[in-house]
């Protein structure tokens, strides 16, 4: 079996047969400073997820929004299989700082991240709360999770852990675990890189106990929110 970080790019693969004409999207420019949260919303925008915590260690706390466009035209029935009516609307990812004097600095967008729900086979990467961001000690965690109702038995979810260094939201930790639904068999594979350490991880549903094996991450390249780029068909290991 493979690990998710391969099956999530092929969960896409069967929906090609039936893929929806999806309308493109012209994203909005976040303004720079806000007085608060709903100033960052553009028009035609909701938010969707907020969070509120300390991500640059000034002891303030900091704003995550996860923004979502509430376009009508980007929900599409269908007669195919799957997911219909499917919401292919998109999200928006931002970080804003926050100021001594109560506003808000943005400090960084992203919509490539959080893919779009274009394929009605495929569940959201958010559905029902399986994914989504959090922040955790200082760092800002966003998990994909992956479900396909026809095509494949891969299901699960990725986990990419971003901290703020060097003037960017530098990813320190990505964490896939999938499993296949027909067999039980499950894979975890687990990148620290601030130790430049992988883990790789097997077993079964069926089973408690797992081999484990643990590998040198030979590459030296290192990922930020902005090159990662769709996290859906992010391939971090060769």
């Amino acid at each position: 079996m493979r690990t998710l970080l391969i099956a999530l790019p092929l969960l896409s693969l069967p929906a090609l047969a039936h893929a929806l004409d999806i309308p493109p999207v012209d994203y909005p420019t976040l303004p720079a400073t806000a007085a608060d949260a709903n100033g960052f919303v553009p028009r035609g925008w909701r938010i969707e997820q907020r969070l509120d915590g300390d991500l640059n260690a000034d002891r303030r706390a900091d704003l995550v929004l996860v923004l979502r466009q509430q376009d009508p035209r980007n929900v599409l029935e269908h007669d195919g299989m799957g997911i219909s009516p499917l919401d292919s609307n998109p999200r928006l990812l931002a970080i804003a700082w926050a100021r001594p004097d109560g506003t808000y600095a943005l400090a960084a967008q992203n919509h490539q991240l959080i893919p779009r729900h274009e394929y009605p086979n495929l569940s959201d990467v958010f559905e029902d709360g399986a994914g989504g961001v959090s922040i955790v000690r200082g760092t800002l965690q966003v998990v994909l999770y992956a479900f396909s109702n026809a095509g494949s038995w891969a299901t699960g979810s990725t986990r990419f852990t971003f901290r703020w260094q060097h003037d960017a939201f530098a990813l320190i930790g990505y964490d896939n675990d999938s499993m296949m639904r027909n067999s039980g068999q499950t894979e975890s594979v687990s990148i620290n890189y601030a130790t430049a350490k992988v883990r790789r991880a097997s077993g079964s549903i069926e089973t408690d106990g797992e081999q484990v094996r643990w590998e040198k991450l030979l590459s030296k390249k290192r990922w930020t929110l902005d090159s990662i780029g769709d996290g859906a068909a992010f391939t971090p290991l060769p």
